[in-house]
């Protein structure tokens, strides 16, 4: 069986009776349709837009709500188009794995075209920027991570990459975020059609982060004449350009190995893994968890994607803010981080494995339902404790889920400062709570001086997880790395907490089997 468009009509039959679930449509039609009147193109070719994004649209097709796929760009890693998508016609393989240990299989056909943004692949940016000149086209959404959107550095000052292609115009931009906005430029020149630019990145307020990185390239351009000024006003016209905020929630671990050997075993050919040379780790098929969540701000000035058939929650982007707080700050996100750095002190592989351990499962629901939950202000359109039930009961627990502490540490310096720096805030700011109320959010910041050190609880060395601050933070004092307030997100020395901080971490410090002892103490 091949994961190719003649192997899933050729093999249709074998591929159902091994429980894959094909698409119910004609793959040629729709791609002709998407070519001719495109709706939806989509920025970050990675797992998470397979696990998630690309099935919502499958979803749509199948029940007959939408006619055309969804495009795929690439602007980072272009060998994930030309070694995983093309070889095998923009189709993957989606496992979504259960917490009872059953496994969906389906095979995802909505990727109508996968592009490279390049300048140099002359095909493949002639026809973006005739995607960008289309009537048809509701909406460009994005999964770049945060770092995507940077355009400036940590004192306010543009990027050198930035500085040049603002100086060399629209025409010539090299940079992601720079070619971006050429091709909105594109859309502009076309007659000011209406888009929606939807961040679906897990950080806080994405779709602010993305305007503000348009909007540099825009106003620079417009300033210096390499735009006409109008392009500015285009941009900033909400009732032409759109910047919603979103609320993404699908935890999508690597590609793993027992999957693929499950796949092989039903006979499917040509899964191995491709690693490329920017250390970019994809496969033709994805795992992920049941669980999803998607919550969009209700902005779309050329009409949006049906996605609410789906589940998709279109709202207000006040309610897309009370989402986003109650996931990030309280009941998934500061749990998450708790397990990264204690599991790989204690030398835990896998999150659910840290379940089953009585301290960590202990130290989770309590930092969701005794400290976070005090903060939260109810969203209305999801139940903060239903949320965090079904992340301490299912989600974290579930044994089939091949998640690790290591990855979930990747840059935990710059997840500090909202996963417990604005429950920090929020205990000082009322009147009825305290900071000195707070008892585990100190012991993981302890925790977290304690991971710095890159030494597990034997006294056995590992490897940091990558983070930008990683050897300045290494360098320092504990001490001294509390004084980065944009660490913390608060000074933590404006009253007790740092102190306490220090303290605990004197005693996870205190030799072999003490971050196990200290852990058990503190949760006792």
């Amino acid at each position: 069986m091949l994961l190719t468009q003649n192997g899933i009509v050729n093999d249709a039959d074998e591929y159902t009776k091994k429980g894959y679930g094909l698409p119910g449509y004609d793959r040629e039609q729709l791609k002709l349709r998407t070519y001719e009147s495109p709706e939806w193109i989509h920025f970050g070719a990675g797992n998470i837009f397979r696990a998630f994004q690309a099935n919502l649209m499958q979803r749509l097709i199948n029940a007959g709500k939408a006619h055309t796929g969804i495009i795929v760009c690439e602007g980072y890693d272009y060998e994930i188009i030309d070694r995983m998508y093309r070889p095998h016609d923009d189709i993957s393989i989606l496992a979504t794995l259960k917490a009872d240990g059953t496994a969906d299989k389906t095979v995802i056909g909505s990727i109508a075209e996968s592009l490279v943004l390049d300048r140099d692949r002359t095909d493949d940016f002639a026809h973006l920027k005739e995607i960008f000149r289309a009537d048809s086209l509701k909406m460009a959404s994005f999964t770049i991570t945060e770092k995507g959107y940077v355009v400036k550095g940590k004192n306010g000052e543009l990027l050198p990459a930035t500085l040049a292609d603002i100086e060399a115009g629209p025409d010539k931009a090299s940079s992601y975020i720079g070619k971006i906005v050429s091709l909105l430029h594109e859309r502009f020149l076309s007659g000011c059609k209406p888009v929606a630019f939807v961040s679906m990145d897990n950080c806080s307020h994405n779709g602010d982060k993305l305007k503000d990185a348009i909007l540099t390239y825009a106003k620079g351009w417009a300033d210096n004449g390499k735009a006409d000024k109008g392009f500015y006003d285009y941009c900033t016209d909400a009732s032409k350009v759109s910047f919603p905020w979103s609320m993404i929630d699908k935890i999508t671990p690597r590609p793993d190995a027992a999957i693929e050997k499950m796949l092989n075993d039903d006979g499917i050919e040509g899964l191995e893994p491709v690693i490329t040379s920017k250390n970019t780790y994809v496969a033709p098929f994805v795992n992920a968890e049941e669980t999803e969540y998607l919550v969009i701000e209700d902005a779309f000035p050329n009409g949006r994607i049906p996605l609410d058939d789906t589940g998709v929650i279109y709202t207000e982007r006040e309610t897309v803010d009370k989402v986003e707080k109650m996931k990030v700050c309280t009941c998934l996100n500061p749990l998450h981080t708790a397990l990264a750095i204690f599991g790989c002190l204690l030398g835990y592989k896998t999150i659910y494995d840290e379940m089953e351990d009585e301290d960590l499962s202990r130290l989770v629901y309590r930092l969701g339902h005794d400290e976070g939950m005090k903060t939260v202000v109810d969203p209305g359109v999801l139940s903060p404790e239903e949320f965090l039930d079904n992340v301490l009961t299912k989600r974290l627990p579930n044994p089939f889920m091949p998640d690790t502490p290591q990855r979930i540490a990747c840059d935990t310096s710059q997840k500090l400062p909202i996963r417990f720096g604005e429950t920090i805030k929020a205990y000082r700011a009322r009147p009825d709570l305290s900071t000195e109320d707070l008892k585990l959010i100190p012991l993981v910041l302890a925790g977290y001086l304690r991971y710095l050190k890159a030494l597990d609880d034997k006294g056995v060395a590992f490897e940091l997880s990558p983070d930008p601050m990683l050897d300045t933070l290494t360098s320092l004092s504990p001490e001294d790395v509390l004084r980065h307030t944009e660490v913390f997100g608060n000074d933590l020395f404006a009253d007790s907490l740092a102190e306490r901080i220090l303290a605990i971490y004197a005693e996870l410090n205190s030799g072999t089997g003490a971050v196990r002892t200290t852990l058990h103490k503190y949760l006792a």
